[in-house]
């Protein structure tokens, strides 16, 4: 197969419902993941420059509201993580795999 094939085959899985609704799928959840985390560490930032009272306050023994913010950024981090797995796992993998094997009998 010359390689024009493959390009044409290519663009037409890219202008596929089925390629759409994927994208679709990816960026919904995304982008407003994305957004929310990236607000939430700029809430950090902010308060860590504007409030640096608030920050010191002490929660129990030592652990202060910046070390708990800061704990509770690597847990938000994880937990993203794991959503993001789990999304994929139910909404795109099965569709991405199925437009995969498509894609690889129209190139044979």
């Amino acid at each position: 197969m010359s390689t024009t094939d493959s390009t044409e085959v290519y663009r037409s899985v890219q202008a596929s419902a089925a390629f759409q609704d994927i994208r679709r799928s990816y960026r919904g959840f995304v982008f407003p993941t994305s957004g929310a985390f990236l607000g939430w560490y700029l809430m950090y930032v902010a308060a860590e420059a504007a409030a640096p009272g608030v920050m010191r306050t002490p929660v129990a023994g030592p652990l202060n509201v910046a070390w708990l913010l800061g704990l509770l950024q690597f847990a938000s981090t994880f937990l993203l993580t794991w959503l993001y797995a789990r999304n994929a796992r139910t909404n795109r993998d099965r569709a991405a795999l199925g437009l995969r094997w498509d894609t690889q009998d129209q190139l044979r």
